[in-house]
């Protein structure tokens, strides 16, 4: 007779248990899949209709919430790295010898670190290089100024063509530019596709034989920034628009700072005349997609919105962060996502190399300071033009090749190689320049040295080359109290027209 062996209590309760939980972890997975099977139907209902140029970037917010709070967040402007941020920087003060080098420019008025795109319209109206128009259709400066600072910018050019948006002078379109930076500048309202809003970087592409429609995807997640953030000229010579400050790239060559300056030198083309030195100058006007496109990561695929848009995740929901800042400022969702090293590496490796190119720049600052000053010497003490051309022609180079970097955002990181090809340029060309004018102020009795300036800070700088400040801050100031309340009041009334088709 056999007894059967009774099964432990505590083991039933076992495999209750263990049942019980792989139920539920089944559950859990029944659950997910039915999700995931949801989001893959899920047919996107827009909640307004956008026309083709809708420019207020709430109504777009309406239909793309996600990608709209995040582009709020460019509104704060509060980092600060060690080199730049999006934090209103004053360059001038920090580096006096630029309102020598940019003397006769309106640079050496006033030249702040742009605090990004949210930013833009209030950064362009308050800076003293816009001036102080004197009437509603007064300059100083052309209508097509305001070619980058909003969407309202693609609006006005749909309805009046791009060389009626160039004519004319900066204040007359200040009522019809109000809204900053955003979607219809890059997406197209139908598709959301990213799309070319600007026409000077189509008729680059023209220029250099290309057709930037048939850029892939990948592409135009930096060609979307070049139509902005590139090199340009107003060319008033064209024989379509004479008179006309048309925007144009100067590509035909190439976009290097090289093919550029060949470009300009056949055109004798200069953008002012400096005070001192008398050297037709060449102002760059940040240069940042052409030197990206010469570093390894343009080199490596890497586009513009890969690290100043990552994509991110929120909510289950993958999209582009269109908070448009620097990468230090969420280097585990921008630099992590290919690099491997921590983040305090990647941030000084940034570092070591804007510390490094800063050191040659400062180099070619000065050798720039003193060319501008012995030339200004030279031509008091009577050298005639034609003596004095060597030594300007090479002023205008070493010029350039020093701006062409000190003008762009990010480049002494985006291709460190490429920027002290160019400063090393620079202080060469520099360096020939004050050699002959060595020459022609011992020719003239003028053996003893030219003293360095005076010009420790902003404010001695600005004194030093015959800048009233007081004057100029105090113009501008009562110009934006008595004006920019009228240009805001008719773009409120104008958009209060505008009907928004809810669904």
């Amino acid at each position: 007779m056999t007894t059967e062996k009774k099964r432990a209590p505590w083991i039933s309760w076992a495999l209750f248990f263990g049942t019980m939980v792989i139920v539920f972890l089944l559950g859990l997975l029944a659950s997910s899949v039915t999700e995931r099977r949801a989001e893959r139907e899920y047919v996107f209902k827009p909640r307004v209709e956008l026309s083709e140029f809708e420019p207020r970037n709430v109504i777009w917010g309406k239909n793309y919430p996600r990608e709209y709070e995040t582009y709020r967040q460019t509104a704060h402007g509060n980092f600060r790295s060690k080199n730049n941020g999006s934090v209103k920087i004053d360059e001038l003060e920090l580096d006096p010898r630029l309102v020598v080098i940019w003397a006769g420019n309106a640079f050496s008025k006033d030249y702040y670190q742009g605090r990004g795109h949210y930013s833009a319209i209030a950064d362009i109206r308050n800076t003293l290089r816009t001036g102080t128009p004197k009437g509603p259709d007064d300059g100083p400066q052309p209508a097509t100024c305001w070619t980058c600072k909003s969407p309202d910018v693609p609006r006005l050019m749909e309805k009046m063509g791009p060389t009626e948006f160039y004519r004319g002078q900066w204040a007359a379109k200040g009522p019809e530019i109000i809204n900053y930076i955003g979607c219809a500048d890059c997406h197209d309202p139908k598709t959301m596709d990213l799309r070319i809003t600007r026409p000077a970087i189509v008729e680059a592409f023209k220029a250099m034989g290309k057709d930037v429609s048939r850029a892939s995807h990948q592409a135009m997640r930096s060609l979307v920034c070049a139509q902005c953030h590139a090199e340009y000229f107003f060319d008033k010579q064209r024989p379509d628009a004479p008179d006309v400050a048309y925007l144009t790239f100067p590509w035909e060559y190439g976009t290097t700072a090289d093919a550029a300056f060949t470009y300009y030198e056949e055109r004798n083309f200069s953008d002012f005349t400096h005070q001192f030195s008398r050297t037709p100058i060449l102002k760059a006007q940040h240069p940042d997609y052409e030197l990206y496109k010469t570093g390894i990561h343009a080199e490596r695929g890497v586009a513009c919105a890969d690290c100043h848009m990552p994509y991110i995740v929120r909510g289950g929901q993958k999209f582009t962060n269109h908070m448009i800042t620097s990468p230090l400022d969420n280097i585990s969702e921008t630099c992590q996502v290919c690099h491997r090293e921590s983040e305090e590496t990647l941030r000084d490796n940034v570092y070591e190399r804007q510390d490094m190119i800063k050191q040659i720049r400062d180099r070619a600052e000065t050798e720039l300071v003193r060319a501008h000053m012995e030339a200004k010497t030279a031509w008091d003490a009577g050298a005639p033009e034609k003596e004095m051309e060597p030594a300007l022609s090479h002023i205008r180079k070493a010029q350039w090749f020093w701006d062409y970097n000190a003008a762009s955002h990010g480049a002494s990181f985006h291709s460190p190689i490429e920027v002290s090809r160019l400063i090393g340029i620079s202080i060469d060309e520099a360096k020939e320049a004050r050699i002959l004018l060595a020459r022609i102020l011992a020719k003239h009795g003028k053996n003893d040295s030219v003293p360095y300036p005076d010009i420790a800070t902003k404010a001695k700088a600005q004194q030093f080359i015959g800048l009233d400040m007081t004057r100029l801050n105090a113009e501008k100031e009562t110009w934006i109290n008595e004006v920019l309340p009228v240009w805001d009041q008719k773009a409120k009334e104008r958009e209060e027209k505008w009907k928004v088709i809810e669904k």
